[in-house]
């Protein structure tokens, strides 16, 4: 039998979240028996996209700060057309070589603006392909809202116009896209839900802790790592407590906190089995990010959730409000985010009744292999 092949495109520019949720889809491709190339346009991340994938490399362009505002490359120049250029040359070219028969686009048109200049121009060529690959949308449960209407009209007028599918990874018993997409209605598309796309039950913890801190990429925690720093110092407890800082804090920051700490406190940049820590810890302390609480619901273990909420950002607020409304987390806002703050959440955190149990759907990766292929044969019958 011919095996499928999947053209995946992703793009991170702040944290490390929109990579790591299509390395594990990508991952479930490839356990099904698909082919699959990602394309990436990011800063490289050590063990991304991951093994068994194949993987093209664009020249990587980064955000130029928490607000989105602009594009830069890894030294921190705004990108001009020729970089553009050239960037949407290879994408182009390498889609031409690879001659897919999916094409997967995480979060273009619902997100990645930015990246029109490049991922417009891959679709006019995907719609002169003959034979036509199908298109599907990868996209979060829960959206960043818009201020501007015409910018969600616009987003349906592409879908309607392009895409055959739009996969959202999430459960609709706990968020549906209506919820942050108030045009969801308009969508001609299949809407096809897959569950949460969380990682694998991890194995027992190899280290315990009773605070263990993280911030996701790193990009846009530093003051939660600060507060952290500041907070483990001033404790008057016997509480042992690990940072995970990310590895995109700049090392000259990652060294000052380091000779800073507690000797309570252990801090690293990364870890590989943060998923096993987080079943021995009694507390967990993150961003509110997607795929940050898909490995703490797998875990179980009592949450306390510090939502990014910088330029104008509202997805990790919305969760986490809705996480903390189930009884699943406890919620503190980036503005009461001082170490002060922070020690007396973790104190009532911990003092607080274990999180309810859930049945969220966290097979989500493995569901949108099963759906790209269902889909994939609706779509050559048709």
């Amino acid at each position: 039998m011919k095996r499928l092949r999947a053209f995946f495109y992703v793009q991170h520019l702040l944290g490390i979240g929109h990579l790591a949720r299509a390395s594990r889809i990508a991952a479930a491709l490839v356990d099904d028996g698909f082919d699959v190339t990602v394309v990436t346009g990011g800063a490289p991340i050590a063990g991304f996209p991951g093994s068994g994938v194949k993987s093209v490399t664009l020249p990587p362009v980064t955000s130029g700060d928490e607000g989105f505002s602009g594009l830069v490359d890894l030294q921190g120049k705004a990108i001009d057309d020729d970089f553009k250029r050239r960037r949407s040359e290879m994408l182009l070219q390498a889609f031409r070589d690879y001659r897919p028969d999916i094409v997967i686009i995480e979060a273009f048109p619902f997100g990645r603006r930015q990246m029109r200049f490049e991922l417009l121009p891959l679709i006019e060529a995907i719609e002169a392909t003959s034979p036509r690959p199908l298109l599907a949308a990868s996209v979060r449960d829960i959206l960043q809202e818009r201020v501007k209407p015409s910018r969600n009209e616009e987003t349906v007028d592409l879908v309607n116009r392009h895409f055959d599918l739009v996969m959202v990874h999430g459960d609709p018993a706990f968020a549906t896209i209506d919820k942050t997409f108030p045009l969801a209605g308009a969508i001609r598309a299949e809407v096809a839900y897959t569950g949460l796309v969380a990682a694998p039950p991890a194995q027992a913890a190899s280290e315990r802790f009773d605070v263990l801190v993280s911030v996701g990429g790193g990009a846009a925690g530093k003051s939660l790592v600060r507060s952290t720093v500041a907070a483990a110092r001033n404790a008057d407890n016997a509480w042992t407590w690990c940072l995970i800082t990310g590895p995109n804090l700049p090392k000259d920051e990652f060294d000052a906190i380091s000779r800073d700490a507690s000797p309570r406190l252990s801090i690293f940049r990364f870890r590989e089995d943060f998923a096993s820590l987080l079943t021995g810890a009694r507390l967990s302390v993150s961003q509110a990010g997607y795929n940050t609480v898909c490995d703490v619901m797998r875990a179980g273990c009592r949450s306390l959730l510090v939502p990014f909420a910088a330029g104008g950002e509202t997805e990790q607020t919305r969760r986490a409000l809705m996480l903390e409304e189930l009884g699943l987390a406890t919620v503190l806002t980036e503005q009461d985010l001082t170490p002060e703050g922070l020690a007396h959440a973790i104190e009532q955190a911990l003092a607080g009744p274990p999180p309810a149990a859930h049945r969220l759907d966290l097979e989500g990766a493995r569901r949108s292999a099963q759906i790209l292929r269902e889909r994939f044969k609706q779509f050559q019958s048709a």
